[in-house]
């Protein structure tokens, strides 16, 4: 039973390295890079244009893509969160839309799942700047 026990004490007083919004109780998704203006330009223009990001507050892949945008762009964007738990949360839409993975874009009706970079959500949605 000692031998089991060290390893474990071993790993309890690491930190925690993964920066995760669940891992600290939050309920949606934070974004703490800045935005250029060309990022809140696309965000608005994207909103605009009825473009729509499904996302969950625990998707890394997410996060990921709104640190692309940046915070003030990324509060821009038309997002519906998916996860039950999440703070606003519209799973029904989610269920509806058949969404199978995070993020999903919803670009002219049609599902784009995948992190996509910014000069790709300009081209796919004929953004010009």
């Amino acid at each position: 039973m000692k031998h089991l026990l060290i390893p474990l004490l071993v790993l309890l007083p690491l930190p925690n390295v993964v920066n995760s919004s669940h891992l600290n109780n939050q309920r949606e998704l934070k974004v703490s890079s800045e935005s250029t203006r060309e990022s809140i330009e696309l965000a608005k223009y994207l909103k605009d244009n009825g473009v729509v990001k499904y996302s969950a507050y625990w998707c890394p892949n997410c996060l990921n893509q709104g640190e692309l945008f940046g915070k003030q762009a990324y509060r821009e964007l038309n997002v519906v969160e998916c996860a039950r738990d999440g703070i606003n949360s519209q799973t029904q839409i989610c269920i509806d839309k058949k969404i199978k993975g995070f993020p999903t874009w919803e670009i002219n009706g049609k599902l784009i799942l995948g992190v996509l970079s910014l000069k790709e959500l300009s081209k796919l949605t004929g953004f010009k700047n």
